[in-house]
């Protein structure tokens, strides 16, 4: 039923106007501004992804948008350059002091991150 059409996702924010300066300003993604106030952002590989205001808004607990990159330690060099604080954990997915869980055979190489709404993003060692 679904094969042939090309999903969206979809998150929530506390405050738009951040949310487009964060995405545009920091991440460098096209967004534009749709109907009732959503967002779009719009990837290279033609995904979009819908952001949609929330006043009583929570932040999601887990990921809600990871980008693959071929470096992640240069990715992570430049987003620490443009002003972004990668989260640190502990076991059993301990990053290292950049705040990158190096997955040797466990999983990709990630790092997280949060947008100003407190969502959790990533990027991860392409996949």
């Amino acid at each position: 039923m679904f094969k042939d059409i090309k999903a969206v996702s979809s998150f929530s924010v506390n405050d738009l106007q951040k949310a487009k300066d964060f995405y545009h300003g920091k991440l460098g993604l096209e967004v534009s501004e749709g109907t009732m106030g959503v967002l779009t952002l719009h990837t290279n590989g033609g995904g979009t992804v819908l952001i949609y205001p929330k006043p009583n808004h929570e932040p999601a607990t887990f990921t809600v948008l990871n980008f693959p990159v071929p470096d992640i330690g240069e990715a992570v060099d430049e987003l620490i350059s443009r002003g972004i604080t990668f989260e640190q954990y502990g076991a059993p997915i301990k990053t290292d002091e950049k705040g990158i869980f190096r997955g040797d055979g466990r999983g990709p190489d990630i790092a997280w991150f949060k947008d100003p709404a407190g969502n959790i993003l990533s990027v991860l060692k392409g996949m």
